[in-house]
């Protein structure tokens, strides 16, 4: 009976708790543990396809809150990881790999009440370096929200009538803001008329009033799905896509992307330049950003260890683009 009372007392105190555990937050600070890792057993492996590998990142707590991050943006030297639970993990890095100030916090809001991991199913973020304002793409709620520099509070939210009936676990996994002001985000599954999935296009950020949109569709490469976008310094896009199979496990390819072939209805594609599988590093990759370094494009990778996993890791890997035109001025 005092058991049945207690229940019913949280029912009455915190409205929309079902009964299920809540969605895990952080521990106060986790300790995290940083380890190197290399493109390949032999260090002396730096290359696959167009990309050059510069060093990549291991991390790992006990805090059995920390990972699942699903989506990254790097201004400067701050980095931001975005778990598919609504949680953040932030710190700067200089070019030696070695991450510093350190920073946990959860989104401060988000679709629903934060009690589920439905409630916080971002996959997807997007920033814009000049007023750092950050827009997340929520999954399974066909949402974008968009927060004040820092996460610090939310500014601004809508469901955009394109996206409200993708699947709920198919929906916005990749979201790009372009240098321009205008934003695309891609379906992870929504299968599309004529093929391809689903994709969107607006005019400018789809959480104001007034915003105009159009959809077009996008074809990942034979067995993959879109798990994030960004745009490159010459405008061309860069995507990144996972598959996963119980002979190669968890795979990813990078493919790059002609913009201007973003137009209504228009089926877009895009070329290979990476494949990461055995014998290589591989994992859940859902992240990409992109930054410069001198005269350089660099990519950098970051995978979803969809925590607690045994079999999988928290990578952060980084890369040089040696592709011809990446070398030209941005514009």
């Amino acid at each position: 009976m005092r058991a049945l009372l207690i229940v019913l007392l949280v029912l009455m105190l915190v409205p929309g708790w079902s009964g299920e555990p809540r969605l895990a937050l952080y521990d106060g600070t986790p300790g995290v543990t940083v380890a190197r890792v290399t493109l390949a057993d032999d260090p002396a492996v730096r290359r696959v396809g167009a990309l050059t590998f510069l060093g990549g990142l291991h991390f790992s707590s006990r805090d059995p809150a920390f990972g699942g991050f699903s989506a990254l943006t790097v201004t400067g030297d701050r980095f931001d990881l975005l778990s598919d639970g609504g949680l953040t993990f932030g710190f700067r890095m200089g070019g030696d790999l070695r991450p510093h100030d350190y920073r946990f916090a959860a989104l401060p809001a988000g679709p629903g009440v934060g009690w589920k991991k439905e409630d916080r199913d971002s996959e997807s973020m997007a920033v814009d370096p000049a007023s750092g304002r950050v827009w997340v793409g929520f999954e399974r709620a066909d949402a974008i929200w968009r927060y004040a520099p820092g996460f610090a509070r939310v500014e601004r939210s809508a469901r955009p009538a394109p996206m409200r009936h993708w699947p709920d676990n198919g929906g916005a996994e990749a979201l790009v803001r372009l240098r321009d002001g205008r934003f695309l985000v891609f379906a992870e599954s929504a299968r599309a008329k004529g093929g391809g999935t689903q994709a969107v296009a607006f005019d400018r950020d789809p959480t104001l009033g007034g915003a105009r949109a159009f959809a077009f569709r996008y074809r990942a490469p034979p067995g993959y799905r879109v798990t994030d976008a960004a745009e490159l310094p010459d405008g061309r896009l860069v995507v990144l896509h996972r598959a996963a199979t119980i002979r190669d496990g968890f795979t990813a390819t990078v493919s790059l992307v002609d913009a201007r072939a973003v137009r209504p209805g228009a089926l877009v594609t895009g070329r290979e330049v990476a494949r990461l599988a055995a014998p290589l590093i591989h994992d859940n990759f859902e992240g990409v950003a992109v930054t410069r370094e001198g005269g350089a494009t660099i990519l950098w990778l970051v995978s979803d260890d969809n925590a607690p996993s045994l079999f999988q890791r928290t990578l952060l890997l980084k890369f040089r683009l040696d592709d011809a035109r990446t070398n030209e001025t941005p514009r």
